[in-house]
C-alpha cells in the first residue's frame, strides 16, 4: 500500500474575514486581529462596584425620592457575580463600527428595549447632558452640603468610599434638606457603581449631581438611553487590542447574554416566575454550575461555533407585560428607533435596523453606517455640552419618527450571504487536537476514542475529497485492515437496551467484518459535508442483516440520499429521500424526512452554511418489525468543523464527550 501523508489542519488556510472590509474598516485595531496573531490578553478586568450597595440604609422618605428620580427599580437589583471570561469573549465580538456583536448567525446588540426591561430605567425623555467639572468642591458644597477632603477627590471625580462614609446613614428625623443631600449622595453612588462605573477605580464624576437637584425633573431624563450610550462606548474601547479593562453596566451586558445566548447561562435553583420586574431579577440567587476550563478560550470557541438553536431572538415574548410599569411599556417601541444615544460627552449610534430579528422581523441588508468620530468633549470645566452637540441632540429629538420597520419581502439568505462577506467569521484560530487535549486534560484512553471518532467521520467523507485524511498515529497495517469490507455503525433496538438512557452496544460480528470502531458508541451532533458531486459515492453505512430492527443503509445516488430498513426477510423498505441542496460556494445541507408505514422520522435542518447530515432524529416506529428505535443527539458531543473558504479536508474535532 502506498504511504499516505497525514494532512494537518493548516490554520493559515482559514480566512477569518472580513472578505469585504467596507463595514469593519477598523479590523487592524480590533482585538480579534491580535488574538489571531497569537497575542492573548486574557480576561478583561471588569469594573463594577456593587458589592457594598446593600450597606446603605435608606429611610422611607429617601426611598420615595429615589423612586421619584427614576431609580426605584435600579435600586432593587442585587450585586451579581460577573463572569469575566464570558464578558471578555463577548467584547471580542463587539464592533464599534456598527455598535453590534458580530456572531456567525448575524448581528445582535443590546437595544433600548433590553435596557428598559432588564434594568427598569426610562428610555424616553430628556437627554442626560449638562455642565462638566474639573473640580469637586463647589458642586459638592452646593448639592451635598460639604466638600470632600484632600485625597478623596481628583479632577471632577469623587471617591465612592467618601460618599458611603459620610452619607450612607440618614437620620430618620432629619430635616428636608438633610434628607435630600443624603439621597443625592446615594444616587451618585448608585450610578457610579452600576450604569456609569468607570475604569479609574472607585470614583464617579460629580457632573451628575446637578441633575439630582430637582428629583421630579430628574425622573424626566432618559437614564436608560444614557446607560446604553455609556455601555456602547465602554464596549468599543474594550474591543481595541490595546485595552485590558472594561466598565459600564456589565450586569446589563451579562444578563442580556443570559437571555439571548445559550452560552455560559447559569442554572437556576428553581424555575423563576415570569412576573419579576426588572428582568435582571430573574438571575437573583442563581446557582452556578461547574466552571472548570471556562476561560476566555472556552467561551471564544463556543461563540465561534454559535448555532441558530443557541440564540433566543425574542426572549421576553412570554413575559407577563402587566407587571411592566406603564411609562416603560409605552416606550418600548423606541427599541426600534435609529437614533443617537447621549450621555454627556458620549454620543453613540443606536442601530436596530442591523438586528431586526430581535424585533421579530425578517432581517434585510442594512444601510451603510457612516463613520463618525467619537470625541471626548468634557475636558474643560464649566462647559455646557449642549452647545457642542447640536447634531447629536437633534437626532435624539427625532427618535419617535425614526422607528425602523422590517421588509417582509426581504430574503434572509441573501442577507446572510452578504453578511458572511463583511463580518469576522472567527476570532480564535483553529488549533490542533494535541493542543486542545493538553488544555482540557484528557487521558490517553479518551484521546484514543476521539481519534476513532475522527477516523469514522473521515471515512464517511472519503468520497467527498480527493483522498482520505488519516488521523495522526495510524499505522499502514491498521489502514489495510480498516479498508477491507464495509464500515458499520450499528445500534440495537430499544428493547435490547439495558436502560433507555444507556449507550447501545453493537452485536458480535466476525473479525473480518468487524469495524475498528466496534464496541465504541458514537454520539455526534453534526457532520459537515463539502459541496461536492455525490454521483457514484459508495454507501456511507453498511447494513448487517442479522438484526431485523436495524436501520441504516444510506445510499447516495446523484443528488439524493436514501435511507432504508431491512426487516431480515429479504425485503428492503425504502424511506423518503433526503435532499441535498446548496448553491454557489455554500456547503450543502443534507436533510430530509423519512417515513415508514405512516410513522415519521423527523428532521431538523441546521444552519445556513454548514452541511448537516440529518441533524436530529426523533422517533421511528414500525409495529411489524420494530418495537422502538430512538436516535439521541447530545448537544455537548459534536465534531466541530471549519466551513466557508477553508480546506475541504478540514474536520476539526473539538468539544467531544465520550
Amino acid at each position: 500500500m502506498e504511504t499516505m501523508d497525514v494532512l494537518p489542519l493548516e490554520s493559515n488556510a482559514v480566512n477569518p474575514g472580513p472578505v469585504d472590509g467596507s463595514v469593519l474598516y477598523d479590523q487592524d485595531k480590533h482585538v480579534s486581529s491580535a488574538v489571531w496573531d497569537g497575542q492573548e490578553r486574557g480576561a478583561l478586568r471588569c469594573h463594577e462596584h456593587t458589592s457594598k450597595l446593600d450597606q446603605w440604609r435608606l429611610t422611607s422618605k429617601q426611598i420615595e425620592l429615589v423612586e421619584k428620580a427614576g431609580f426605584g427599580h435600579l435600586r432593587l437589583i442585587p450585586a451579581i457575580s460577573l463572569d469575566n471570561p464570558l464578558i471578555s469573549a463577548l467584547v471580542e465580538r463587539w464592533r464599534r463600527e456598527t455598535n453590534t456583536f458580530h456572531f456567525n448567525v448575524g448581528e445582535m446588540t443590546v437595544t433600548l428595549k433590553d435596557v428598559a426591561l432588564l434594568l427598569g430605567l426610562a428610555i424616553d425623555g430628556d437627554p442626560v447632558i449638562g455642565i462638566t467639572y474639573t473640580s469637586c468642591n463647589a458642586v459638592c458644597e452646593k448639592f451635598l452640603g460639604k466638600a470632600p477632603e484632600p485625597g478623596y477627590a481628583s479632577g471632577g471625580m469623587v471617591k465612592l468610599s467618601w460618599l458611603k462614609e459620610f452619607f450612607s446613614e440618614c437620620p430618620e428625623d432629619g430635616y428636608v434638606e438633610q434628607i435630600e443631600r443624603h439621597t443625592r449622595a446615594y444616587l451618585l453612588y448608585l450610578l457610579g457603581s452600576t450604569i456609569f462605573s468607570t475604569t479609574t477605580g472607585n470614583k464617579v464624576p460629580v457632573m451628575y449631581l446637578p441633575l439630582f437637584g430637582d428629583f421630579e425633573q430628574c425622573g424626566r431624563y432618559a437614564w436608560g438611553a444614557a446607560a446604553l450610550a455609556f455601555l456602547y462606548r465602554a464596549l468599543g474601547n474594550a474591543s481595541l487590542a490595546s485595552q485590558s479593562t472594561i466598565s459600564g453596566c456589565l450586569t446589563l451586558l451579562q444578563c442580556w447574554s443570559y437571555y439571548h445566548l445559550n452560552i455560559g447561562r447559569p442554572k437556576l435553583k428553581h424555575d423563576p416566575a415570569h412576573d419579576c420586574f426588572p428582568y435582571v431579577l430573574r438571575w437573583k440567587g442563581k446557582q452556578i454550575g461547574p466552571t472548570a476550563n471556562r476561560d476566555v478560550v472556552f467561551y471564544r470557541k463556543a461563540l465561534d461555533a454559535l448555532k441558530p438553536c443557541d440564540v433566543e431572538w425574542l426572549p421576553y415574548r412570554n413575559m407577563d407585560s402587566t407587571n411592566i410599569p406603564e411609562y416603560i411599556r409605552n416606550s418600548l417601541n423606541l427599541g426600534r428607533s435609529k437614533t443617537m444615544l447621549i450621555c454627556f460627552d458620549k454620543a453613540e449610534r443606536h442601530l436596530p435596523d442591523r438586528c431586526l430579528r430581535q424585533c421579530g422581523m425578517v432581517q434585510h441588508i442594512p444601510e451603510d453606517v457612516q463613520p463618525w468620530q467619537r470625541k471626548n468633549r468634557g475636558v474643560d470645566g464649566g462647559v455646557d455640552l449642549s452647545a457642542k452637540m447640536e447634531l447629536e441632540l437633534n437626532e435624539w429629538m427625532n427618535r419617535h419618527i425614526s422607528i425602523v420597520n422590517g421588509d417582509e419581502s426581504a430574503d434572509e439568505v441573501e442577507y446572510l450571504q452578504w453578511y458572511l462577506r463583511i463580518t469576522r467569521k472567527f476570532v480564535g484560530r483553529p488549533i490542533s487536537l494535541s493542543t486542545e487535549f493538553q488544555r482540557t486534560g484528557l487521558d490517553p484512553q479518551q484521546i484514543e476514542s476521539i481519534s476513532k471518532i475522527r477516523y469514522i467521520a473521515h471515512e464517511c467523507l472519503r468520497g467527498q475529497v480527493d483522498s482520505p485524511v488519516v488521523p495522526a498515529g495510524t499505522t499502514m497495517t491498521e489502514l489495510g485492515k480498516r479498508s477491507r469490507g464495509k464500515e458499520k455503525v450499528r445500534r440495537r433496538s430499544f428493547g435490547k437496551r439495558k436502560q433507555k438512557d444507556e449507550p447501545m452496544d453493537c452485536d458480535e460480528i466476525s473479525e473480518d467484518d468487524r469495524s475498528h470502531f466496534h464496541g465504541t458508541v458514537i454520539k455526534v451532533d453534526e457532520l459537515s459535508l463539502d459541496n461536492t458531486d455525490l454521483d457514484g459515492t459508495p454507501h456511507l453505512c453498511g447494513l448487517d442483516h442479522e438484526d431485523p430492527s436495524e436501520l441504516c443503509v444510506v445510499s447516495v445516488d446523484g443528488g439524493s440520499v436514501q435511507l432504508c430498513t431491512d426487516p431480515g426477510n429479504g425485503e428492503v423498505h425504502h424511506l423518503q429521500q433526503c435532499g441535498i441542496v446548496g448553491t454557489g460556494s455554500n456547503v450543502d445541507q443534507l436533510y430530509g424526512a423519512a417515513q415508514v408505514d405512516g410513522s415519521q422520522l423527523g428532521y431538523v435542518p441546521n444552519g445556513i452554511d454548514g452541511g448537516q447530515a440529518c441533524d436530529e432524529m426523533k422517533e421511528l416506529h414500525d409495529s411489524q418489525y420494530l418495537n422502538s428505535m430512538e436516535e439521541e443527539v447530545v448537544d455537548e458531543s459534536q465534531l466541530s468543523h471549519v466551513v466557508g473558504e477553508s480546506n475541504p479536508q478540514q474536520t476539526a474535532a473539538a468539544a467531544v464527550q465520550v
